[in-house]
């Protein structure tokens, strides 16, 4: 199975340090994006991360394993609590000034990250589902010119295993 290094651009610090130990020059990219064409997969930038915002991802996932229907059930009811409380915290966001504002969109950006783990745990997107890619497929017909190049990209390199 061959492995390809990816970044989290929300944790990266932009120390840099993955620009030193990397020997192709995968993760000298100018949108922070490590090159995958160039990238050997050897964890060289990942193990060098100060802040741990890079990671070993296969190029090919295995198809989805089953979960027990209690366990997608649990993790589906915390799922729909979660998006509840992102629009009850944007909602408060809305009609707030000042710190707490700023305090209640980051509660919602929680919840939504929350939501997106559960989701993940409940076999609704993972990258290999039909769930991922109607998603991504939404988001190529959104006016986000950025948004929608990078859905395409998705769409060419994820397999759906459903």
């Amino acid at each position: 199975m061959r492995f390809v290094a990816v970044r989290n651009l929300r944790l990266c610090t932009k120390d840099c340090l993955c620009l030193y130990v990397c020997r192709t020059g995968a993760t000298d990219t100018e949108n922070s994006v490590i090159d995958v064409t160039k990238c050997v997969g050897c964890g060289l930038c990942a193990s060098a991360c100060p802040s741990k915002a890079i990671s070993l991802v296969p190029l090919e996932y295995p198809p989805q394993q089953k979960k027990q229907d209690e366990v997608v059930n649990n993790s589906f009811k915390m799922l729909e609590n979660k998006a509840r409380e992102e629009v009850l915290f944007r909602t408060l966001a809305l009609q707030s000034n000042g710190p707490e504002k700023q305090l209640f969109l980051s509660l919602a950006k929680s919840s939504r990250l929350q939501a997106e783990d559960l989701a993940r745990e409940s076999r609704y997107m993972l990258p290999q589902s039909q769930n991922t890619h109607s998603l991504l497929e939404d988001i190529v017909k959104e006016e986000d010119e950025e948004a929608k190049i990078i859905a395409e990209k998705l769409l060419k390199h994820l397999v759906n295993n459903n």
